[in-house]
C-alpha cells in the first residue's frame, strides 16, 4: 500500500524521537524565556510611570534580567540545534543506507530500465533536502506554533482590542503561505525530475568520455547537456519567481501588521487606554511571532520540497526486490537440466523458446549462435539475474526457482561480455569473489588467466590502482584479470561469456590449456564467437533466435550438414585468407 510522505516521515524518526522531543522541550524553554523580555520591559516602564521612580534604578536590573534571559535563551536554543542535528543526521544515515541496500537488491529488470543519475539523485540531493527539513524545519514549526501559542493569551489578557489590531493580518499571512505551499510542491518536483535528468546526462558522459572523443561528439554532447542545463535553470527561474512575489507580498504584510500595533498602541496610550509598559509589550510580542509565522511559507516551501524528495525515494523503496521466500541456502552442485524453457523482456522482446538443455555435472559445454540467439540470456536465467515464468531448471535434485539466491550465485563463477572492474587495485579486484585468497593463490589464478607476467610489469604490481572500470587497463587485461577473479573463487560452475574475444589467438590457447586441466572439476559454460574455442567443450549447442537448432561434440557436428559445420567452413576460409592477406602486405 503506498503510504503518504507524513507517514514515510514519522517512521524515518523511529528511534529518534526521544532526542526530537528534547529538542523541542528545550526549544519550548528557550521561547518562554525570550517572551519575558517584553514582560521585564513592561512591568520596568510602567514601574517607572507609576512611582515616578530613578530612571537608573528601574531600567539597570530589567537590563541585567534581560541579559540573564537572553543567555538562558541561547544555551536552550544551543540545546535545540544539537539534539536536532544529532537526531536528523541519524535518521539520514539510516535512510541512506537503506536507500542503497534496496539498490543492491531490486532485480536486474528495473536497474535495465532506470537512469543510473536519476538513481543517484535520489541517494544524495533528495536526502540532503530530507536531512535539511528534519534538522531545522521540524522543529521550526514546533517553535512557531509554541510562539503563537504562548504569545496570544498573554496579549489577550492586556486587551482585547488592542490584541484584535495586532493579529488581525496574521490569518491573511498564514493563508498566503498555505496557497504559496500548494503552488511550488508542484514545481519542486518537475526541478527535482530536471536534475535527475540533468545528472544523467553527466554521468554518462564522464563514464563514456573516451567515446565521445574518439567519435568527435563533443558538440552534440554539448548541445544535450545544455538542452538539459536550460530546461533546468528555466525552472528554477521559474520557482525564484514565485519565491520573490510570496517574499515581497508576505514583507508588505508584516510591515503593515507591525505598523498597526504602532499607531493602535499610540492612539491608546494617549487616550490613557493602555499604558505605555503595555504598548512596548505588545509591540515587541507582534514583532516576536510576525517574523515566524511569515516564515511559516519558507518552512512550508521546505515542507514541500521535502515532501517531493520523500516521495522520489518512496517510489525507489516500494520497489518490489528480488525475493528470496524464506529459501534456505543449500548445496548448489549437480547436473543442469533445463526443459521447455522461454523468457521474454519487460518490453515483450521473447529471448528464449522452449529451450531444453542437459548439462552433465563436470562437463564442459559450449553455447554458440548470433548475436540475439539467447546465449547470454540463458546464463543470466542461471544465476538468476532474471527470473522465468515458463518452463524449468533443475540444478541437482533442486529447481532453481526453489534455491537461495546467494548460495546459488556463489556457486557461480561469471566472466561476463563486458566484464566490470572497480576503481581499486588489482589485487581487490582479484579477490572480490575470495576475500580470504592467499598470495600464492592469487598469483596462479592470475598465471592461469595468463596476466601474472603483465601485472608484475606494473609500476606497483598487485597494488597497482586500475582506474574506473579498469580504464588504465587494456581490452584483453581487463578480460584476463575478471578471469583471473572467478578462477580464484574455484566455483563449481564457471561461465565465460564471449570473455576471450579481446585475447590474441597465443594467449587464448593459454587460457584454455588451464581450462582443460579443470575438465571434470567443474562445470563450464563457454560462450564463444570464436569455434576455435569450442574444441574444449565436450558438447556444443547451437541456438538462434532463443531456439536450440543444434547439439553434439565438435566431430558430430563437422560431420553433420548443418549450420555448424557452415560456421566452421566460413570462419576458417576467413581466417586463412587474412593469413593470406597479411603475409602479402608483409612482404616488400
Amino acid at each position: 500500500m503506498q503510504k503518504s510522505a507524513r507517514q514515510t516521515l514519522w517512521e524515518l524518526t523511529a528511534g529518534q524521537r526521544i532526542r526530537y522531543a528534547a529538542a523541542i522541550g528545550a526549544m519550548a524553554v528557550g521561547t518562554v524565556f525570550l517572551l519575558l523580555v517584553p514582560y521585564i520591559l513592561q512591568r520596568a516602564l510602567d514601574t517607572l510611570a507609576a512611582n515616578d521612580a530613578d530612571l537608573v534604578e528601574s531600567l539597570i536590573p530589567a537590563g541585567l534580567a534581560i541579559v540573564v534571559v537572553h543567555a538562558l535563551h541561547g544555551f536552550f536554543t544551543y540545546l535545540r540545534g544539537r539534539w536536532a542535528a544529532q537526531a536528523s543526521e541519524g535518521i539520514v544515515r539510516r535512510l541512506r543506507h537503506r536507500l542503497y541496500e534496496q539498490l543492491e537488491q531490486l532485480p536486474c529488470d528495473y536497474h535495465d530500465h532506470a537512469d543510473t543519475g536519476d538513481l543517484v539523485q535520489r541517494c544524495s540531493s533528495d536526502v540532503e533536502t530530507v536531512r535539511v527539513f528534519l534538522a531545522s524545519q521540524v522543529v521550526e514549526i514546533a517553535r512557531v506554533s509554541l510562539f503563537v501559542a504562548v504569545a496570544l493569551p498573554i496579549m489577550l489578557t492586556q486587551d482585547l482590542k488592542m490584541t484584535l489590531i495586532s493579529t488581525c493580518i496574521l490569518p491573511v499571512l498564514v493563508v498566503s503561505a498555505v496557497i504559496f505551499f500548494r503552488k511550488v510542491r508542484r514545481e519542486f518536483k518537475e526541478i527535482d525530475e530536471a536534475e535527475g535528468r540533468l545528472t544523467t546526462v553527466i554521468q554518462e558522459n564522464l563514464t563514456g568520455i573516451r567515446v565521445v572523443r574518439a567519435f568527435g561528439r563533443q558538440d552534440y554532447e554539448n548541445a544535450k547537456f545544455l538542452e538539459r542545463n536550460s530546461r533546468f535553470r528555466d525552472l528554477e527561474y521559474k520557482l525564484f519567481h514565485i519565491f520573490a512575489r510570496f517574499w515581497s507580498l508576505s514583507d508588505l504584510l508584516v510591515f503593515l501588521q507591525t505598523g498597526l500595533a504602532l499607531i493602535g498602541g499610540a492612539y491608546f496610550v494617549l487616550r490613557s487606554e493602555l499604558t505605555l509598559g503595555q504598548w512596548v509589550l505588545y509591540f515587541w510580542l507582534v514583532r516576536t511571532i510576525i517574523w515566524p509565522v511569515r516564515h511559516i511559507g519558507r518552512v512550508l516551501a521546505d515542507s514541500s520540497k521535502a515532501t517531493v524528495a520523500i516521495g522520489r525515494i518512496e517510489e525507489v523503496l516500494n520497489e518490489t526486490v528480488e525475493s528470496e521466500q524464506d529459501v534456505p541456502a543449500s548445496t548448489v552442485r549437480g547436473p543442469i537440466v533445463v526443459k521447455d524453457l522461454s523468457f521474454a523482456y519487460r518490453d515483450g522482446q521473447k529471448a528464449l523458446h522452449d529451450l531444453s538443455i542437459t548439462i552433465h555435472e563436470g562437463e564442459t559445454i559450449a553455447l554458440l549462435g548470433p548475436p540475439g540467439a539467447g546465449k547470454s540470456t540463458f546464463v543470466n536465467l542461471l544465476v538468476r539475474l532474471y527470473d522465468y515464468e515458463t518452463g524449468t531448471i533443475h540444478i541437482g535434485e533442486h529447481e532453481l526457482r526453489n534455491l537461495n539466491r546467494d548460495a546459488l550465485r556463489d556457486a557461480f563463477g561469471m566472466v561476463l561480455q563486458d566484464p566490470f572492474l572497480f576503481s581499486r587495485s588489482v589485487r581487490e579486484n582479484v579477490i572480490i569473489g575470495k576475500s580470504s585468497a592467499a598470495e600464492h593463490e592469487i598469483e596462479e589464478s592470475a598465471r592461469a588467466a595468463d596476466i601474472h607476467q603483465n601485472i608484475v610489469e606494473f609500476e606497483r604490481g598487485y597494488e597497482t590502482p586500475i582506474g574506473e572500470r579498469g580504464v588504465t587497463l587494456s581490452g584483453g587485461q581487463r578480460q584476463r584479470l575478471a578471469i583471473a577473479r572467478a578462477l580464484l573463487k574455484q566455483p563449481t560452475f564457471l561461465v565465460l561469456d564471449d570473455s576471450l574475444s579481446a585475447v590474441d589467438t597465443k594467449t587464448e590457447a593459454q587460457i584454455l590449456r588451464v581450462l582443460a586441466t579443470r575438465r571434470n572439476k567443474q562445470t563450464t559454460i563457454l560462450i564463444a564467437h570464436r569455434l576455435s574455442s569450442t574444441r574444449l567443450a565436450d558438447r556444443i549447442f547451437l541456438l538462434d533466435h532463443g531456439r536450440l537448432v543444434q547439439q553434439g561434440t565438435h566431430e558430430e557436428l563437422l560431420a553433420a550438414d548443418g549450420p555448424y559445420r557452415k560456421l566452421w567452413s566460413i570462419q576458417g576460409t576467413l581466417e586463412e585468407e587474412i593469413e593470406r592477406d597479411l603475409s602479402g602486405a608483409a612482404q616488400p
